[in-house]
């Protein structure tokens, strides 16, 4: 018997400013026999602040799933409500 690892991804769209919640689960097989399963989850932001600038956050590194999600509901409407939404939590 070998064994081998897969992944699966799925995401869950979150709040007024489109939180993208992804869960990938990594699945160890034995013989095509499920014998462990483990998850880890992270929170993905529509834009990110680097050096006082906003930015479109960078997905390239995420599943193709996943990106497919974030581009469909990261309308620039979402990215600008969530920018100032950011601003004003500074000013507290």
């Amino acid at each position: 018997m070998s064994l081998t690892k897969e992944f699966e991804y799925d995401c869950e769209v979150r709040g007024e400013h489109k939180n993208v919640q992804v869960r990938k689960a990594t699945i160890v097989k034995d013989g095509g026999e499920e014998i462990s399963r483990t998850y880890h989850r992270h929170d993905l932001h529509c834009h990110t602040k680097t050096g006082g600038t906003w930015g479109d956050t960078d997905i390239s590194g995420e599943h193709a799933t996943v990106q497919a999600v974030c581009n469909a509901v990261w309308t620039s409407t979402v990215k600008s409500a969530y920018e100032t939404f950011m601003v004003a939590q500074e000013t507290l």
